[in-house]
């Protein structure tokens, strides 16, 4: 079982590359760049071939990225290739679309996954409204500061601890946020339109790897809808869910309310995956665009190494109207794949810990 997991992963995995690497691919091909190389896969090559284009396409050992080597990414780096079909000397548009295209392929793969899963399986709420409510749990001895009404099945959480609460996935991070008085303020939309504050103190709960979860005792849920235009609704609300709450994320950890050990690398993933598939194919082709929105999220951040960072060199380039020192722009680019490697061991370590 392990097995087929592992190489499901590794599917879902090289899809989400070959679709974001692709987007780059193409677009540089219709501007005219020249491409030396296509690569799924980082490592060694395991399989190479040449193309009637010139382009080398390479399967790579390790299933963890891809990339798409072009001539003149930063600067002049090639005298044998025209100047004209380097990178760096396409126009400012044509170099950020290039860029930004993995990004907007990843969007795309998991908008259209999601609008096949509501169409299939039936769209399912995106509002927290809460279904549910444990008996003699955290929130059911919540009382309104206003008028000492209880919170009920069918009203909605709006905010938590100040934070907007427009989804369930955005929800479920603002839960998650560390809270040094162990006390979460509620503000909770009624039937009738109005918003009440209700302060919670979850009941704490043991788990397996002996670390303590917070335990609110509610659900959020409503009726799923079935056709084309809820479906599509579905996809763009989910789509929109997934993106706040990653905002959200990235956010507290720099604040600190979301630590680092909270990441997942490979090995997360893999638990990840594993646990989609007993509960059935809706939840596995889900993972694959939850993992897509990832991708593409993290991607877009202006960080060094990342789309983004380089589309933050565009910028300002575009603001001084002038190209940024090249040397600077490397260095840049190089000191951040580092940091970035030694954070995924980090990750890594971690997930092993959690796993074994």
């Amino acid at each position: 079982m392990w097995f087929l997991n592992i190489l499901l992963l590794i599917v879902i995995l090289g899809i989400i590359i070959l679709i974001h690497e692709f987007g780059h691919f193409i677009w540089a091909k219709k501007f005219g760049v020249h491409i030396y190389e296509f690569s799924l896969g980082m490592g060694p090559v395991l399989h190479t071939h040449k193309g009637r284009d010139g382009i080398d396409y390479n399967l790579r050992a390790f299933p963890i990225g891809g990339f798409v080597s072009m001539a003149g990414e930063v600067y002049d780096d090639d005298d044998k290739i025209q100047k004209e079909d380097l990178m760096c000397n396409k126009k400012w548009y044509q170099r950020l679309i290039i860029l930004v295209a993995g990004v907007v392929n990843n969007f795309i793969l998991a908008i259209v996954t999601l609008f096949i899963i509501a169409l299939i399986w039936g769209a399912t709420p995106t509002k927290p409204m809460i279904s549910e409510i444990v008996p003699d749990s955290a929130i059911s001895k919540a009382l309104s500061k206003e008028t000492s009404s209880p919170i009920e099945v069918g009203d909605t959480i709006t905010k938590v601890n100040g934070v907007k609460t427009l989804s369930w996935d955005k929800l479920q991070i603002a839960l998650y946020r560390k809270n040094k008085n162990e006390t979460y303020q509620f503000d909770v939309k009624k039937n009738d339109g109005k918003t009440y504050t209700y302060e919670v103190k979850p009941d704490k709960q043991k788990n397996e790897d002996g670390t303590e979860s917070n335990v609110f005792g509610f659900r959020v849920g409503g009726e799923e809808e079935k056709g084309f235009f809820a479906s599509l609704k579905y996809a763009f609300c989910k789509f929109q869910s997934i993106v706040d709450s990653m905002l959200l994320t990235i956010t507290s950890l720099f604040t600190g309310k979301i630590g680092l050990n909270s990441l997942s690398g490979p090995v997360g993933i893999y638990e990840v995956v594993g646990q989609s598939v007993s509960v059935g194919l809706s939840q596995v082709i889900y993972i694959m665009a939850f993992l897509s929105i990832n991708v593409g999220f993290i991607n877009i951040l202006p960080f060094p190494a990342f789309d983004g960072g380089r589309v933050l060199f565009l910028i300002i380039e575009k603001i001084k109207r002038s190209p940024v020192n090249s040397k600077i722009e490397n260095t840049f680019h190089n000191v951040g794949f580092i940091l970035l490697l030694l954070l995924m061991v980090y990750i890594t370590i971690q997930d092993i810990i959690k796993f074994f």
